[in-house]
């Protein structure tokens, strides 16, 4: 359970009268006193463990202490170059075990992994191919011979290029690289955040020509929430622009349609797994918009949540933040819900930027202005104590997305994150994925990893991984009586998880 709110002023106000400065040695008693207090301010530092949880705990500490002495420590190195390190270790393979409550910060786009849409997806009749003048790839499926377009001169039928190819497990290799970031020399490759955003967005655009035709919709739908589930995840709420999906004739649906589809998918996904509380999607639009657009796509939000009211769950603008509108440049656009009566939840990005004091680092502080639900990232958020105190008083919690962070240049070694100071304020948090399919994850467990590991260190112990677990349900934007439901579920599966686990 968790120390009330009262009994935490009492114990820091006696903490002030009782520390007294000294010119000669500190005492014991007081030295003691300071560090329990400090460790009780820390995420999970006011959850009181059972006595199987404090066995787990000790345990769990150990393989830690063994980890972070050796070399090299997965967290100081790039993921890509990390990822082989962190499946070898035990830690690692407990927290695969551990019931990791919701998802709350995923792109629709990366839903799923790339590998499934290539040995899977583009294996499907009458999807064709064309290689574009930069170097990227585009995919359609079509009844016939696609027309040429600015960007896709000659189209190629998918089955019959693998035919002429000498080795088609190379070709698909080649494939799943357009469509992910992974590469064995990131620091190479990605010299600095322009290529690797570069890279990024034009990932995110080929594959867009497999995820958005209707039938395979429905399967990349299930099949990603097939993923979470299995990486023991019991509710998602995902971030989609709602692309307009297209039939092999060339139909085309729109937005409602869509919504309808993930409402059937998420329907049938629960009656087949009832462990899995369900999903949301938070409609978003990209910063590259005008003012204009972005009016009329907050009009098209408010709409679809009035009609879709337990599946829209608010609203949010994507894209590199160090290169798209800032909040306050769409102020006109974001203010409109309040002008018109109405309530549509806000979920910004903010913050993903290590660009101190420019236009793009007060992000932080608009979101809070526009009365945001969660802040995505909130990597600069440490750089600003008001937002911090703003953020940490309205319970707005943070979207810790660490793989995200590292492999964006952001912060090439974790143990240096931001994050680290908001773990130990026990400032609002939860930890999710981002992109997961561009960076060869699936789940939460190697963003568990990474901060359990990395950010938190040493001091960061089971009852982080407690809370942090709970946060997810707790801010997530479900209705009160399903948090309920769904922190009921996930207790059941968390004690299970202590008990096999000792």
């Amino acid at each position: 359970m968790l120390i009330s709110l009262c009994q935490a002023v009492l114990v820091y106000v006696a903490l002030l009268w009782f520390v007294r400065v000294t010119d000669g040695m500190p005492d014991p008693t007081q030295r003691d006193l300071l560090m329990r207090q400090e460790a009780s301010r820390q995420t999970g530092g006011r959850v009181t463990l059972t006595a199987a949880e404090q066995k787990l705990d000790s345990y769990l500490r150990r393989l830690k202490e063994q980890e972070m002495s050796a070399a090299p420590f997965p967290p100081a190195v790039h993921f890509f170059k990390a990822k082989p390190l962190i499946q070898k270790s035990p830690v690692f393979k407990l927290l695969q075990k551990m019931p990791k409550g919701a998802a709350l910060h995923i792109h629709s786009s990366s839903l799923v992994s790339a590998e499934w849409l290539v040995r899977n997806v583009t294996y499907r009749p009458r999807c064709y191919i064309c290689f574009t003048w930069d170097n990227s790839v585009r995919f359609l499926f079509s009844e016939r011979q696609p027309f040429p377009r600015w960007d896709c001169f000659y189209w190629q039928l998918l089955q019959t290029l693998r035919a002429r190819i000498g080795d088609p497990t190379a070709f698909d290799n080649s494939l799943i690289q357009h469509l992910t970031l992974f590469t064995e020399d990131p620091d190479g490759e990605y010299p600095s955040q322009d290529v690797v955003w570069e890279k990024f967005e034009k990932a995110f655009i080929a594959a867009a020509g497999l995820i958005t035709h209707a039938p395979v919709l429905r399967d990349y739908y299930y099949k990603g929430l097939e993923e979470l589930h299995h990486d023991n995840i019991m509710y998602l709420e995902l971030r989609s622009g709602l692309s307009r999906s297209y039939e092999l004739d060339g139909t085309i649906h729109d937005k409602v349609w869509t919504l309808k589809t993930f409402q059937e998918v998420t329907k049938k996904f629960t009656a087949d797994h009832p462990d899995f509380l369900g999903a949301r999607i938070i409609i978003s639009v990209h910063r590259a918009l005008t003012v204009t657009e972005v009016k009329a796509a907050i009009k098209d939000a408010i709409q679809l949540q009035k009609d879709f009211p337990d599946v829209v769950a608010g609203f949010d603008m994507v894209g590199r933040e160090d290169s798209g509108g800032t909040l306050w440049y769409f102020r006109e656009a974001l203010s409109l819900p309040a002008q018109l009566g109405v309530t549509l939840p806000y979920f910004f990005h903010a913050g993903e930027t290590d660009d101190e004091g420019s236009n793009v680092d007060q992000n932080i502080l608009d979101a809070l202005l526009f009365n945001t639900t969660r802040i995505g990232h909130g990597f600069a958020l440490a750089h600003h104590p008001l937002a911090k105190e703003l953020s940490r008083k309205r319970n707005v919690a943070v979207e810790l997305c660490p793989i995200s962070n590292q492999v964006l240049k952001l912060v090439s070694d974790l143990r240096n994150h931001p994050a680290a100071v908001l773990m130990a304020e026990g400032h609002p948090m939860v930890i999710s994925s981002d992109d997961p399919s561009l960076f060869g994850t699936a789940g939460l467990s190697y963003d568990f990893y990474q901060a359990f590991v990395g950010i938190g260190g040493l001091k960061a112990n089971l009852g982080t991984l407690k809370e942090l677990a709970v946060n997810s349900i707790r801010y997530s934007s479900l209705p009160a009586h399903l948090k309920d439901t769904g922190q009921a579920m996930w207790q059941k599966k968390w004690d299970a998880f202590i008990s096999d686990n000792l």
